[in-house]
């Protein structure tokens, strides 16, 4: 059994110091006992509600289960409370009631450490007070982000024991569960054994579930099949389709829920905004923004990133810089889409910058966050900086070097030049080398006519992905930029041979507010005999020029 997570925080956890309240009024709110909505209305940061229970303490309230019960809920499931502070107040307290191992529960559960609210849940196993309806959803919440569907399976033969099985916030998240997870038999079988077309929750965690896994199609038909639709739903359902990269549907969907008069959430805006990146729609993109700052959507850190990224993407850094440098909360996420916008950009300089003004933070750079700046280093061809930043992830900060770090490096020296060193270091990786990592080798021996390491790269590739019709191509082309027509052309011989098709060429524009796709040799566009009309124009005008 995990080491008890009271036991755990007792010892890596220490109060902060309690500043004495100037408020009478909150004095006034703690003697009154006044509601936890009462509680969150007047807190708003964890600076109020230190004064608050520093007043608890003073007025001899800190032994009342209830008082501390409401300081704990609001530190463990505000958006503005502070889980670790919570933790704390629960092991100081003599016999937490059941409200407060609940509570605490769900706060870990959709935390960014799940397994502690597991770990808490074997601790009340062995306390007095026993586990109630409410505390299972939790569980299954947590062992949803863990992916660990198969120990989500023990819980639900447990709940099943008890009878608690038809309870519908149970049945609901054990669905969600199994979904997300990727176990669609199971989550299917929960569905069609309890569903109603009045359980909206049921069909929403279905709708994610399949979208999840690559089902789109079928997400899709079991929207089109309710008969209420709330907001989650569609939320649910244009987030599977930027999922699974289908953002011009995603918009589509977007504009059909604003026909029905179903006003947008956060949720839906994120997804929005990442379905406008994907396009590189930057008009979409900022009447996206402006939305949120319409409808006054809290700018957390999730919904700043998304912001940030879009204008990254759309090719907008500018705009991108200007939401960053005006966001009153900056989360690690945003640092780190700031560092890597930038350095794709080749700003290279303004990413470091960035960087640097991360480590002064308070904030500690993560794996993500190297993936940046080793990015920026590659784009502006900075081969000693990313030898830098590459030992500094694990001489600073302990972070091993993955596989993303990795293919930065050897793009970087790749870049250079360096092919002999870069395939060296993908020889001395602690992990198997991807296709992709042999591909990006082997972009940098086309563009520098190494012909020896890219046949040795390109034959990694046909071994790994014998389907990769662009590492046969790639091949050819650096054969024959090389001059080694024979070689380029039995490589071209062998994709047919193998019946590997190069798949067509598609790009997107974005014309007055509307995504445009197009496909080498397509002619499903509307307006396809208009546009092949032009550029056969357009052919036969350069011809007559030369």
């Amino acid at each position: 059994m995990a080491q008890p997570t009271h036991q755990i925080a007792k010892r890596e956890m220490h109060p902060s110091a309690f500043a004495v309240p100037s408020s009478a009024s909150i004095s006034k709110f703690i003697t009154d006992h006044t509601p936890l909505s009462m509680l969150e209305t007047k807190c708003t940061n964890m600076r109020d509600l230190h004064q608050l229970h520093s007043q608890i303490i003073k007025t001899g309230l800190a032994k009342d289960t209830i008082a501390i019960s409401r300081v704990l809920a609001f530190c463990a499931t505000s958006p503005y409370g502070d889980l670790n502070y919570a933790m704390l107040l629960f092991s100081h307290h003599p016999q937490p009631n059941a409200f407060m191992w609940n509570t605490l529960i769900r706060g870990l559960s959709r935390s960014s450490t799940p397994h502690l609210a597991i770990s808490l849940f074997f601790d009340m196993l062995h306390s007095p007070e026993q586990p109630q309806r409410t505390t299972y959803p939790s569980l299954f919440v947590a062992y949803s982000h863990l992916g660990l569907a198969h120990h989500g399976a023990q819980l639900h033969g447990m709940v099943v024991k008890l009878g608690h099985a038809s309870d519908p916030y149970i049945r609901n998240s054990m669905l969600s569960m199994y979904a997300n997870c990727g176990h669609i038999t199971e989550a299917s079988r929960l569905f069609n054994e309890c569903s109603s077309f009045d359980d909206v929750a049921s069909w929403n965690s279905m709708i994610m579930g399949l979208a999840k896994n690559s089902r789109v199609d079928d997400s899709r038909h079991l929207f089109d099949e309710m008969s209420f639709r709330s907001v989650v739903t569609w939320s649910a359902m244009i987030s599977g389709y930027v999922r699974n990269g289908r953002n011009k549907d995603a918009l589509d969907l977007f504009h059909q829920m604003q026909k029905e008069g179903v006003k947008p959430n956060a949720n839906t805006l994120v997804s929005l905004l990442g379905a406008c990146a994907g396009l590189g729609a930057l008009e979409q993109g900022e009447w996206i923004h402006a939305c949120i700052e319409k409808h006054n959507i809290e700018l957390n850190s999730i919904v700043i990133t998304a912001i940030i990224d879009m204008y990254c993407k759309c090719g907008s850094i500018d705009k991108a810089l200007k939401v960053f440098e005006n966001a009153s909360i900056k989360g690690l996420s945003s640092w780190n889409s700031m560092i890597l916008g930038l350095g794709v950009h080749g700003r290279f300089q303004e990413a470091i910058q960035v960087f640097s003004r991360l480590q002064c933070s308070g904030l500690r750079p993560d794996n993500v966050t190297f993936v940046g700046i080793l990015t920026a280093c590659s784009h502006a061809g900075m081969v000693d900086e990313a030898m830098h930043y590459f030992s500094l992830m694990t001489d600073a900060y302990n972070i091993e070097p993955e596989i993303e770090h990795y293919g930065c490096m050897v793009d970087v020296l790749g870049r250079a030049g360096l092919l002999e060193e870069a395939e060296e270091l993908i020889q001395r990786m602690p992990m198997r080398p991807d296709s992709l990592l042999w591909g990006s080798l082997l972009s940098a021996c086309r563009i520098h006519g190494n012909a020896e390491i890219g046949g040795r790269a390109g034959a990694r590739i046909m071994e790994l992905d014998p389907r990769d019709s662009g590492g046969y191509v790639l091949l050819s082309n650096t054969f024959a930029g090389a001059g080694e027509f024979s070689d380029a052309a039995s490589t071209r011989t062998r994709m047919k041979e193998k019946w590997v098709r190069k798949e067509p060429g598609c790009s997107m524009i974005e014309v007055e507010g509307a995504a445009h796709e197009f496909v080498a040799g397509g002619v499903l566009h509307p307006q396809a005999k208009e546009i092949y009309g032009v550029l056969n124009g357009l052919a036969l005008e350069l011809g007559s020029i030369g």
